[in-house]
């Protein structure tokens, strides 16, 4: 049974988070839905994935989103240029380059913060 896999967040301010990621990862808007019971959300990912992640805001009883340094979300990019290029565009998008918690991931990556201090790790490296 093939799976797939939905990464759910919950953000302070929709339209900038989905900006921010669209932009910064190269995703794209594939879902979108409004006061579903008081959510809104947009689903971001590209065809042919098997995940997307989903940035929601609750209109009703809006949260405060607390991460920990630890909640990464990692991202395997093999090749350098590709690497180089994403790691741009993030800080291009807004997000803020940080040291990693984990000592692990600067070895061969870069850790970026949103505004909602949730953290993204882009590993030059491949995956296995």
């Amino acid at each position: 049974m093939p799976l797939h896999l939905r990464i759910a967040r919950p953000v302070s301010n929709l339209e900038q988070s989905v900006t921010r990621y669209r932009n910064g990862l190269g995703l794209e808007e594939i879902g979108r839905f409004e006061d579903h019971e008081g959510f809104d959300g947009v689903m971001l990912g590209k065809p042919g994935l098997d995940y997307h992640l989903e940035l929601t805001y609750c209109c009703t009883h809006p949260i405060v989103p607390t991460p920990t340094p630890e909640d990464l979300l990692v991202f395997y990019l093999t090749e350098i240029d590709e690497w180089r290029e994403t790691c741009l565009r993030m800080l291009a998008a807004g997000f803020i380059e940080v040291a990693s918690f984990n000592p692990y991931w600067q070895y061969h990556g870069c850790t970026f913060e949103d505004d909602d201090r949730y953290r993204i790790v882009l590993q030059q490296a491949a995956w296995g």
